[in-house]
């Protein structure tokens, strides 16, 4: 499955329509993802349009978003496949549109198979959402479930500027 799930990533990602959409997110995005954001902080924010949570925070992502340029902020819909699916719906966009969200770096889960991209991220993550992951330009990481606290985000990453 590993296959069609990688030839899927490769049509999606060179179809014009998706251009604006979310990237696929399969099996070894997390990887393509973090090399991509080397050397530069970065927060990854997991969320879906099925999480309740989720939608009430986005606002306040999108607030950080416009005030922080200490990381680059990438959002993954986590949503299970049927819903997700690697591509954007006029939904997802106008939730992140209206969340001052629309020009973030965006991915979307497009495996069938979540739990092996949930693995890739942290092996421990069971799905819960929101799911953040701060990875400092060294590498290191810290993960944590449910609503941010965005204080402590910034202090995270202000200690860990110089890494």
């Amino acid at each position: 499955m590993r296959g069609i799930d990688l030839a899927l990533a490769v049509m999606l990602a060179s179809s014009s329509a998706n251009a604006a959409g979310p990237s696929p997110f399969v099996e070894g995005s997390w990887s393509q993802l973090r090399d991509a954001h080397k050397g530069r902080p970065v927060i990854v924010h997991f969320w879906g349009m099925t999480c309740g949570p989720c939608l009430a925070e986005l606002p306040k992502w999108g607030e950080f978003a416009q005030k922080n340029n200490k990381a680059d902020l990438v959002l993954v819909e986590a949503d299970p496949f049927e819903t997700g699916a690697g591509r954007e719906t006029s939904a997802a966009a106008n939730v992140l549109a209206k969340a001052n969200l629309g020009a973030v770096e965006r991915w979307a889960f497009a495996s069938r198979f979540e739990e092996r991209l949930r693995y890739e991220v942290d092996p421990v993550w069971q799905g819960e959402m929101p799911f953040t992951v701060i990875i400092a330009k060294n590498g290191e990481t810290e993960a944590f479930s449910g609503e941010a606290d965005f204080a402590a985000i910034e202090e995270w990453l202000a200690r860990r500027d110089a890494l």
